[in-house]
């Protein structure tokens, strides 16, 4: 069962009974989303490239608040965008459409997002020339691609829920998705998913953390000479 539930910031998030937990913090859903994947990820990755496009794929697209945000910057700043989000129990549309998440981001984009969420679970969509989306509904185990992203979003549930999304084995199956130079980042960070990342050859830093948390995880992928 899924509720709307506001969060300390006054944006809204969705809390899933049968998993017991929320799809954003609770100290603030639209905090958590612009500090931990917006800044420290895309912002982060294209001030250390000189690019105007950028991929990403989502580990967990739940509500699309990650998404939205990026595809509207990146609009903004009129860098193309390929986004690819991974989510293996899709929200369903009526329930991302009461979120209130069209107050962050361009009525354009917010429309074209609500009107082609479906059609982007079975094939890629564009929102415009430059913003392309496509989410795989399928289990993390179960992704295969042949390409590579410049930045991956990791936002599964917090281990305590699903340790499985983060064990060692659910953190290489989605470091192999990663290009050389590429950026990783997720809300969390412990030893065990330090020590694992560090082990497949990423540079690891802790980052100020979003409200609620003191640190967060990022990681480099380094460009082999």
């Amino acid at each position: 069962m899924l509720e709307i539930v506001r969060t300390e910031d006054g944006s809204n998030t969705i809390y899933n009974s049968e998993v017991g937990e929320n799809y954003h913090s609770r100290h603030g859903a639209l905090q958590e989303s612009r500090h931990v994947f917006l800044r420290s990820g895309l912002e982060y990755f294209l001030s250390i490239n000189n690019t105007n496009s950028v991929s990403i794929v989502e580990v967990g697209f739940g509500t699309g608040l990650n998404f939205l945000l990026s595809a509207d910057y990146c609009i903004t700043q009129n860098i193309a965008l390929d986004y690819t989000g991974i989510e293996a129990y899709p929200v369903p549309e009526d329930m991302i459409a009461q979120t209130g998440y069209d107050e962050y981001v361009s009525p354009v984009i917010w429309e074209q997002f609500i009107s082609l969420y479906p059609g982007s679970l079975q094939h890629p969509v564009e929102l415009n020339k430059n913003c392309q989306l496509q989410i795989a509904n399928c289990k993390l185990n179960d992704f295969s691609s042949t390409r590579q992203y410049d930045v991956i979003y990791f936002d599964a549930f917090a281990a305590a829920y699903q340790p499985e999304m983060w064990d060692e084995a659910a953190i290489t199956h989605t470091l192999q998705f990663l290009k050389p130079g590429g950026v990783f980042v997720t809300y969390a960070i412990t030893g065990n998913l330090k020590r694992t990342i560090k082990g497949l050859g990423l540079k690891v830093e802790k980052a100020p953390g979003a409200p609620g948390k003191r640190e967060m995880l990022r990681a480099t992928h380094p460009i082999k000479a």
